[in-house]
C-alpha cells in the first residue's frame, strides 16, 4: 500500500481507528466478564483451588433456601425503597427552595451539593460511624437535650437507619438535576395559574411537578440502581450486622467472592440482583406512559 493510499484508507477509516480504543475496553473489561460470570454462577468455581465443574442452577437454588441469603435480599428491598423517596423528596425540596433569586443562592447550591462529592468515600463512611457510636455526637446532643443515648449502630432496629441516613444526606447530584429541571419550566404558566388564583402550593403540584416529571423518571431510575449496588457505607459503619439487619445483598457477593472465593455462588448472586435490578428498571420504563409528561406528546 503506498502513502495516497494509505492516506484515503485511513481518511475513509479513521472514526473505526480512534473508537477501536473504547471498544477493546468494552468487550475486555465489560463484555467478557459479564459473560464469564454468567457461565461461573452455573458452575462450583473456586478462586483459587482452580477448576470448575457446571452444577446447572443449583446456585441459584441455593441462594433460593437459604434463610440468609433471602433475608439478605428483603434488606436491599427495604434499603433501597427507604433511601431512594427519601432522597428524592428531600433533593426535591431542596432544589425547591435554592432556585429562588436570593442573595448568595450560588453559594449555598455549591455547599450543598458538597455531600454528593465526599458522601461514597471511606473517610465520610467511617466519620459516620463515630458519629453514631455510643460515646458520639449524636448521642452527645441527645444528652444535652436530656435524652437518653440511643445504640444505633449496636440495635438492629436503628443500624439501617443510620445507613439509609448517609445515602439520603448525599442528595447532591440529584439536586443539581432538579434545579436544571426547575429552571426550565416556562414562567407564564406560573403567571396563568396565578391569574386563577393558585397559590405556590397548588402552583407547585398542579404546574412544576408535571412538567418535571421526565427528570424525576430519570432520577428515580439511576437512584434506584445506585440503592441496589450500595456496598461501602454498611461494609465500612457496620459490616453488615447487628445480626445481618444491615447485610445487603452487595455484601454477600464480596464476601462470597473474596472471603470464602465461590465464584460461582457470587455470580448467581450478582445475576440474581442484575435480574431484579433490569425488571424494575424495566416496569418504570412501562409505567412512565401513566404519569411522566412529556412536552411534545398529545395527552
Amino acid at each position: 500500500m503506498n502513502k495516497s493510499s494509505f492516506k484515503k484508507f485511513w481518511k475513509a477509516n479513521n472514526g473505526y481507528a480512534y473508537l477501536s480504543v473504547w471498544l477493546i475496553g468494552f468487550f475486555a473489561f465489560k463484555f467478557y466478564p459479564f459473560l464469564s460470570s454468567l457461565y461461573y454462577s452455573l458452575t462450583n468455581y473456586n478462586l483459587f483451588k482452580g477448576g470448575t465443574q457446571f452444577v446447572g442452577l443449583q446456585n441459584y437454588q441455593s441462594i433460593i433456601d437459604t434463610a440468609k441469603y433471602v433475608k439478605s435480599f428483603a434488606v436491599t428491598f427495604k434499603y433501597a425503597f427507604m433511601t431512594v423517596p427519601l432522597k428524592l423528596l428531600f433533593a426535591l425540596f431542596i432544589a425547591y427552595i435554592l432556585n429562588f433569586k436570593l442573595k448568595g443562592i450560588n453559594m449555598f447550591r455549591t455547599i450543598y451539593y458538597i455531600p454528593s462529592i465526599l458522601g461514597g468515600s471511606v473517610s465520610i463512611a467511617v466519620l459516620w460511624q463515630f458519629l453514631f457510636q455510643n460515646e458520639g455526637l449524636v448521642n452527645m446532643v441527645i444528652k444535652i437535650f436530656g435524652g437518653e443515648p440511643v445504640n444505633w449502630l449496636g440495635s438492629s432496629d436503628h443500624a439501617l437507619f443510620v445507613i439509609c441516613l448517609l445515602r439520603v444526606w448525599q442528595f447532591g447530584s440529584a439536586m443539581v438535576i432538579f434545579l436544571a429541571a426547575l429552571k426550565g419550566v416556562p414562567e407564564d404558566l406560573y403567571e396563568a395559574a396565578s391569574i386563577d388564583g393558585a397559590g405556590k402550593f397548588i402552583q407547585f403540584i398542579k404546574v412544576t411537578v408535571p412538567m418535571i416529571t421526565p427528570v424525576v423518571f430519570f432520577n428515580l431510575i439511576t437512584q434506584l440502581c445506585q440503592a441496589f449496588q450500595e456496598f461501602n457505607g454498611p461494609f465500612i459503619i457496620t459490616n453488615g450486622g447487628p445480626q445481618g439487619s444491615t447485610t445487603l445483598i452487595s455484601i454477600l457477593i464480596y464476601q462470597n467472592a473474596f472471603k470464602t472465593y465461590k465464584m460461582g455462588l457470587a455470580s448467581a448472586m450478582a445475576w440474581m440482583l442484575f435480574l431484579i435490578v433490569a425488571t424494575m428498571t424495566a416496569v418504570s420504563f412501562i409505567s412512565q406512559k401513566y404519569w411522566v409528561y412529556y412536552g411534545d406528546e398529545e395527552r
